[in-house]
């Protein structure tokens, strides 16, 4: 049994509760009587509740976000009908603004506002000799780094055999971009670096290959951004795959002479433009240099084996659908290999609330809280945007449809709006967004793309094939089976020894 029990509920199984890792290396004399527990927000609460009550702790501390806040609540009002005697202490972004009216706050006994790493382990110490804080929210003192326990000795090797590994060489953003949670955290704060690459180290000599780096601007300190990249080049391990979230317009030329040093496959750049409109990014508060954008887009797609994933967020106040299309027909065109299109969500506390009245931003209010309407796209299109997105994830992100794509938009001015009359035309043939069967949609792109270009069937359907046998199939589905198409193991000749993002998203 655990005196203090950490939980939290995992948006997915391969993700980790990196948050919760830093309290658990952070509890100094009381690590020993702590436990972690991670659950999937598929697990029913009631069994969630067995696990906990199993272990009969004094005090639990709970992880809350947006995707488990639904969950949480549930089970928290559960065990306080059951245990109300086990303190209840919540933390994590969903809980640290806009505390006053979440069903969840009022059922808690604590909230701890902001950083927890040192503040849940003094809430727990003051608990344990009955110094009960006399408030119920607890304002987190901002840690510096350097004061910090690192976190990364409390991934077990289940993790690392099963689970994304998150890492942070810095936290902060200096960007104001209102839709951010990131806006409100100024400025950069860096860990020491020795102390970092150490850690680094004595995860790769655990058997750690997949590293996802979790600052919001990686390439903002060169020195420490070089000297990462240096240190992965250096080790000499050739399977490694490191995720940075990147500044789209600062890709100064030390970078650059690193980067294109890395196998292809090695580096996954997720590069956040979320617009392309000047006057929308002005009023969000994003500087963002659009021509040095597509200056570094370019220079990494033509010069390295970076796998680029860029964001566009749709309903930003101002951005209408043409000049949504224009942004997207423009990223479009520099290649990058997922283009995530994503709605505008109401993050509690973010800056973009002071908009709502003058772009009448209208949210759902149930979580993840996405835009339903606002002044310039009213909610059919925003509907249809939504179904656009999602099929845009099937088909242009998933790396199934590489070759054959670019048929939907063939001949057209406007891919965005050729996707756009796509997702339409599938919607209302399939009646869903989700459970497509890959062999099915293939067929669906097939017959759209003939019915526009029947003159170039042969071409389409060689393409279609050639996505197909991509992943290693070789039944052929019923539609290709008139074609004289090559064996599918002549097709997959040459890829073996490709990366796996390179073999999903390059012809």
């Amino acid at each position: 049994m655990s005196s203090i029990l950490l939980a939290t509920w995992n948006a997915r199984y391969p993700h980790s509760a990196f948050g919760l890792r830093y309290l658990l290396a952070n509890m100094g004399e009381l690590r020993s009587e702590t436990e972690l527990l991670e659950f999937g927000i598929q697990d029913r609460s009631v069994d969630v509740l067995e696990q906990v009550l199993q272990r009969s702790p004094q005090i639990l501390g709970l992880g809350i976000y947006i995707w488990n806040v639904a969950v949480a609540t549930r089970f928290v009002a559960e065990l306080k009908r059951v245990r109300p005697d086990i303190v209840v202490v919540l933390g994590g972004p969903e809980v640290s603004y806009e505390w006053e009216t979440q069903p969840i706050v009022e059922l808690a006994d604590y909230v701890i506002a902001g950083e927890a790493d040192l503040a849940f382990a003094t809430l727990c110490r003051d608990l344990r000799e009955d110094r009960r804080p006399p408030e119920k929210i607890i304002a987190a003192p901002v840690p510096e780094p350097g004061q910090l326990a690192l976190p990364y000795i409390e991934y077990t090797a289940e993790d690392i055999a099963h689970r994304v590994i998150y890492v942070e060489a810095s936290r902060g953003c200096p960007f104001t971009c209102e839709f951010c949670l990131s806006a409100l955290d100024i400025p950069v704060r860096a860990f020491p670096l020795d102390a970092f690459l150490a850690a680094m180290q004595v995860l790769l000599d655990r058997g750690v290959r997949q590293f996802k780096f979790v600052d919001r601007t990686f390439n903002l300190n060169l020195r420490v951004s070089r000297d990462i990249l240096s240190f992965f080049l250096e080790c000499g391990i050739p399977d490694l795959f490191l995720h940075f979230e990147m500044i789209p317009d600062r890709l100064p030329e030390p970078l650059r002479e690193l980067i294109v040093r890395f196998p292809p496959g090695m580096l996954q750049f997720e590069i956040g433009v979320q617009t392309l409109n000047p006057d929308v990014g002005e009023r969000i508060s994003r500087r963002q240099d659009n021509d040095k954008l597509a200056e570094n887009f370019r220079f990494l797609r033509e010069q390295t084996g970076v796998h680029i994933h860029s964001d566009l967020i749709l309903g930003l106040p101002g951005e209408t659908l043409e000049s949504f299309a224009d942004g997207f027909d423009r990223l479009l065109a520099l290649g990058p290999h997922e283009i995530q299109v994503g709605m505008l969500k109401r993050l509690r506390g973010t800056p973009i609330q002071r908009h709502e009245f003058e772009w009448k931003l209208v949210y759902s209010p149930e979580p993840p809280y996405e835009l339903l309407q606002n002044s310039t796209l009213d909610f059919q299109t925003l509907h249809r945007l939504r179904r656009f997105a999602r099929y845009w994830d099937l088909i242009g992100n998933s790396g199934n449809f590489v070759a054959s794509r670019a048929w939907i938009w063939h001949a057209a001015a406007s891919p965005f709006a050729a996707f756009l009359d796509f997702s339409d035309w599938l919607f209302q043939r399939e009646q869903r967004t989700h459970g497509i069967a890959l062999p099915r949609l293939l067929e669906c792109v097939f017959t759209y793309c003939v019915e526009r270009s029947p003159e170039q069937t042969d071409s389409i359907a060689a393409d279609l094939w050639r996505d197909y046998t991509r992943g290693g199939r070789e039944d052929r589905p019923h539609f290709l089976r008139s074609f004289d198409l090559p064996p599918a193991r002549d097709m997959q000749r040459g890829r073996e020894g490709q990366p796996q993002r390179q073999a999903r998203h390059w012809t």
